[in-house]
């Protein structure tokens, strides 16, 4: 059964977000570029965004500093949709619904938008709107490059493409650690921001938001194989006809189901110390796992 509160919340934070990003985005006028910027971050869960939003509410950190920090992890998870859906890398003509940035418009619109996206992000963390400490800013900065570069996102996207084309499939090691690195690390950045922003120790939601972004691969990769194409907004039963070593592909998909809810539980775990203030954290961990998109 659908959890209408939590969905409701992911929704205001959502929308939230998306009109900060619409307004930040206004001085770039209406070139294809900032176009193709606003045209993609529409849409989506939200997700990153409201993880950002709750860690940071459970710290005690005003929504005022926490949406500019949302806005820009959505910003920079949006460049990396549509980099991913290129021809070069993923080859997806619809992304949350609607044509992918390089079907509407064309693959070189799409680099740059995605690189436009990618550096906005970092200028967003960059203003005081973020905080008043350009220490806990540069924190922000510094840790948000090394989650999304070489030692992280893209790292774990050069795996998955090295993956495609190995002699060998990959095995459960070793796609749990091509996951951490190109869905889990922003995960676990977003949900670490709120312990960032109030200068807290970041323990307990670090352990969480570890076993939610290897919940919410497993969940996609189920996705993948049962989910509907209206439903999902995107592509599906791609692993399959390519062959790829996925969680269900080795586990089987009952097993994976059940892996994923047990991580869903040991993210719930983790927060035991922040009792009911972290009930909605808990609530997206149980909702990642049966999500339907």
């Amino acid at each position: 059964m659908k959890d209408i509160k939590l969905l409701e919340k992911l929704n205001v934070a959502n929308t939230s977000i998306q009109k900060y990003l619409g307004e930040s985005l206004k001085p770039f006028g209406s070139d294809k570029i900032a176009d193709g910027m606003r045209y993609a971050v529409l849409g989506g869960k939200g997700l990153r965004g409201f993880l950002v939003m709750e860690s940071a509410a459970l710290m005690g950190v005003p929504q005022t500093n926490a949406i500019s920090v949302g806005a820009a992890v959505e910003a920079l998870h949006t460049y990396s949709l549509v980099h991913d859906d290129l021809p070069c890398m993923d080859d997806d003509d619809l992304r949350r619904g609607v044509p992918t940035v390089h079907k509407k418009w064309d693959e070189a619109t799409a680099v740059l938008v995605g690189d436009a996206l990618q550096t906005f992000a970092f200028e967003l963390l960059s203003r005081s709107a973020c905080s008043d400490d350009p220490n806990i800013r540069l924190t922000l900065i510094s840790s948000l490059a090394r989650a999304v570069g070489a030692q992280g996102m893209v790292l774990g996207q050069a795996q998955d493409i090295a993956a495609e084309t190995s002699t060998r499939p990959l095995n459960l090691n070793e796609i749990s650690e091509l996951q951490r690195n190109k869905t889990g690390a922003l995960i676990e950045w977003s949900a670490v921001a709120g312990a960032v922003l109030s200068g807290e120790d970041p323990k307990a939601l670090r352990r969480y938001s570890q076993a939610l972004g290897l919940a919410f691969q497993i969940a996609d990769d189920i996705l993948d194989v049962e989910g509907d194409i209206t439903i999902v907004g995107k592509a599906v039963g791609k692993d399959n006809e390519a062959g790829k070593a996925t969680f269900v592909s080795l586990l089987g998909l009952a097993p994976a189901k059940l892996r994923a809810q047990a991580l869903a539980d040991a993210a719930c775990d983790a927060l035991v110390p922040f009792g009911d203030r972290a009930v909605m954290l808990k609530k997206l961990a149980q909702f990642v796992v049966s999500r339907k998109n």
